[in-house]
């Protein structure tokens, strides 16, 4: 189907190279404030990618991104030319991200969304001993570690491929739950799990073993609990070259050496 965009808005990184890009477009294209936009053209790398998608969740806004960082995975390939074109045969996925609630040792709560991963990781020389419950029932008593991850297909690629997590296509109903450096349970190696699950995630030696949480760029420190769970109703939506179609690059990246 094709999408008509006649407006585009064109955001990019604090690089210069993006900076330059954005400059240069607009003087092809023109441009109008985010709110008016029919779609966004993101000028960055991959983290430049996850803010603008968290800026635009439920704008009824499409992102399309073209790289001019340093990694680009979600971003398609750096053209000035046929951008209406490209934009109008480009492959759409829409996904819903996790959201992070915390608990705080300082008795304050906190809640941050992840289309990435929810992780924690210890913020001393002692591994995390964590306690961990999906939905409601306890899987894990006692998972000793240096850090764990709820990671979404989007995100499978990212921090949770680094983790030796599976990949997951991006249509898979499933969340990777990886560990990094695990010390007990030795051999446990991960889990997958529906999407619709909740995840409880208990700190346990919390004074001996502080650990700090993370969804996506936000940062929380020094945290008793972690809740996820995918949000039942923000969605982000993104767009790329047919031919480079965020679903194939996710699926070439299982037979990539």
């Amino acid at each position: 189907m094709r999408r008509v965009s006649e407006k585009l808005c064109f955001v990019a990184s604090s690089a210069s190279e993006a900076m330059d890009a954005r400059e240069e477009l607009i003087r092809l294209y023109g441009d109008v404030a985010l709110e008016d936009a029919d779609v966004v053209v993101a000028l960055g790398g991959d983290g430049f990618m996850l803010q603008t998608l968290h800026k635009t969740m439920n704008s009824d806004k499409v992102v399309y991104g073209m790289n001019r960082g340093s990694v680009g995975f979600l971003m398609n390939d750096y053209r000035t030319d046929n951008l209406h074109e490209r934009i109008a045969t480009a492959v759409e996925n829409a996904f819903r991200p996790l959201q992070m609630t915390t608990a705080n040792m300082d008795g304050t709560n906190s809640t941050a969304l992840a289309i990435n991963e929810v992780y924690l990781f210890r913020q001393s020389y002692q591994a995390a001993k964590l306690r961990v419950e999906v939905d409601g029932v306890v899987r894990l008593e006692e998972l000793i570690c240096d850090g764990l991850m709820v990671a979404t297909p989007a995100g499978s690629t990212a921090y949770n491929l680094s983790a030796h997590g599976p990949i997951l296509p991006l249509e898979a109903p499933l969340l990777a739950m990886t560990p990094v450096s695990a010390y007990r349970p030795r051999r446990w190696r991960g889990a997958l799990l529906p999407n619709r699950v909740t995840v409880d995630i208990h700190l346990l030696e919390v004074e001996k073993r502080p650990a700090n949480a993370v969804a996506d760029n936000t940062e929380v420190k020094s945290v008793l609990h972690v809740r996820v769970a995918q949000s039942e109703h923000l969605t982000a939506r993104i767009l790329s070259d047919p031919n480079r179609s965020w679903s194939d690059r996710i699926l070439a990246e299982q037979f990539s050496d």
